[in-house]
């Protein structure tokens, strides 16, 4: 009986376990596949494999017409048999698993199923160099990231042959060091390409591992390996950041509404039993931001929250999950206390400020306004100009982030003809924020005078030449603070329009 410690599946997820097989056998494979001798298609070829790959072995060689350093990938002989076994056996096991373990609502049989397409979508060298290509097209245009040509005439099923990338795996700290390179700035770059990837084109390579990740000499982050990909359905995109948007900001009842979006519950499912509960992981989790947490701790704290209602975990997100767990784990590797959510927060809130997507254009509006008012505490007036603040601070983090584009989609609903309701709530903070910069140049001169110029000028009480409240006069103080400091950030901006807030001029004429 063949024990799962022995089965070419459990080699396939633990990939520096991997054995290599006969280079004889390889040799006669790419003969075989390609329909010419070795020696008529490559000038040298090592004798030994480079590496073992998941499915397969890989040599390094040059090829005969062109000289081009090329690396071949040759498929493991009998792997589909094997790999078949595996997941017939697998596959019982999640039957048993749905039947009869009430903890877990997924679809056990499903995610199997959809991890065995991938995995034999694997087989097919000519689908790998396929998405290659396609991942190539999507993502290689960052000047950091680099993606190795696909040589077609030297390409079959079971033969890939792609440009040779000399590199470093992302996992060898010292060695990447020693080329003057911080792995830390690598990481951030497979995760800034990694989110993308799952939340822009919504292709993405499911299977970052260091043997798939090098760093190159002059600092780019190579991808290689493009047999197992997934996609991430356009709804469920935009439903993702809107996700940690509203746990950031600790929105527990969006985010109760995010699992619609996300295909986590059917649409009659109720979700306010669901709110406490993420109320109580988050609160007793965060002593500051969720920004602070790691994503495994995110993880593992929705998980028992999955756990306790019916929630349906489509295949394709936990392939998402291993993506990221992955990045995370190298991250860690070179940084204990490097935060994942925090290094991506940037990219979140450029995408919010700037998308015309109606569910984020929809998420930015509901954390700015709030019952009939832009949203404040009564006691700390601006309280959500805070939050626009730090939407603007984090956007411009990222290298896309673009100051023109900032609040565009929200001007263009406030013209709109679905925009009534906004115009309305538009039209009375700008009545607000003009009183307060007003108002508040007024009490900085006056603030300003001696005592005794205060006197001769204003009979002052005890509320003083205002008719306010200390309280009150602080209030407005604090927001005109915080609305000039956002017009700050915007004019920082070199490619800042002013222009762009001429609606709101509209909007009040």
């Amino acid at each position: 009986m063949m024990l799962w410690s022995d089965s070419l599946l459990f080699h396939l997820l633990n990939y520096d376990a991997l054995p290599t097989f006969p280079d004889e056998e390889a040799f006669s494979c790419i003969e075989r596949e390609l329909g010419c001798p070795l020696n008529s298609i490559y000038s040298s070829i090592s004798a030994s494999p480079i590496a073992a790959a998941s499915l397969g072995q890989v040599y390094k060689a040059q090829l005969k017409y062109s000289g081009q350093v090329v690396a071949v990938k040759v498929q493991r002989p009998g792997i589909e048999e094997a790999i078949g076994l595996d997941f017939y056996l697998i596959r019982g096991l999640g039957f048993l698993i749905n039947k009869y373990v009430d903890i877990i609502s997924s679809d056990v049989v499903a995610l199997i199923d959809e991890f065995a397409r991938r995995v034999y979508q694997e087989l097919n060298y000519v689908q790998e160099g396929q998405n290659a290509r396609r991942f190539k097209k999507l993502y290689a245009d960052k000047e950091d990231v680099l993606v190795p040509d696909i040589f077609w005439d030297y390409t079959s099923g079971k033969v890939l042959t792609m440009e040779w990338v000399e590199g470093v795996k992302l996992n060898e700290q010292d060695a990447i060091e020693r080329q003057g390179l911080k792995v830390l700035d690598l990481v951030n770059t497979g995760i800034q390409c990694s989110l993308r990837q799952l939340l822009e084109y919504g292709y993405f390579h499911a299977d970052p591992h260091p043997g798939n990740l090098l760093a190159t000499s002059d600092g780019k982050l190579a991808f290689l390996d493009f047999g197992m990909m997934s996609e991430t359905p356009e709804q469920a995109r935009s439903a993702i950041i809107g996700h940690v948007v509203h746990m950031v900001n600790r929105d527990y009842e969006a985010m109760a509404r995010d699992y619609y979006a996300l295909d986590f519950l059917s649409p009659d499912v109720d979700v306010s039993p669901i709110v406490p509960a993420l109320r109580d992981f988050f609160d007793d989790a965060l002593n500051s931001t969720v920004s602070e947490l790691n994503f495994k701790t995110i993880v593992d704290g929705l998980g028992a929250v999955l756990y306790q209602y019916p929630f349906n975990v489509p295949a394709y997100y936990a392939l998402i999950l291993r993506s990221l767990t992955v990045l995370e784990g190298l991250a860690l590797y070179a940084d204990p206390n490097f935060k994942v959510l925090a290094a991506s927060y940037p990219y979140f809130a450029k995408r919010l400020l700037t998308d015309p997507n109606p569910y984020l254009r929809d998420a930015l509006i509901e954390l700015l306004f709030k019952d009939g008012r832009f949203r404040h505490l009564e006691l700390i007036v601006g309280y959500r100009w805070n939050r626009l603040e730090n939407l603007l601070l984090q956007g411009r983090k990222d290298k896309d982030f673009s100051a023109k584009d900032a609040l565009q989609p929200v001007l263009k609903l406030l013209l709109g003809p679905d925009g009534e309701d906004l115009r309305v709530l538009v039209i009375k903070e700008a009545v607000r924020v003009t009183e307060a910069i007003v108002l508040g140049s007024v009490m900085e001169s006056y603030n300003s005078m001696p005592g005794v110029i205060q006197t001769l000028i204003f009979n002052t009480n005890t509320t003083g030449p205002f008719m306010m409240s200390t309280a009150e006069q602080e209030s407005i103080s604090e927001l005109r603070a915080q609305v000039l400091r956002i017009w700050s950030l915007l004019r920082s901006e070199d490619n800042f329009d002013p222009s762009i807030l001429q609606p709101i001029l509209q909007v009040r004429s």
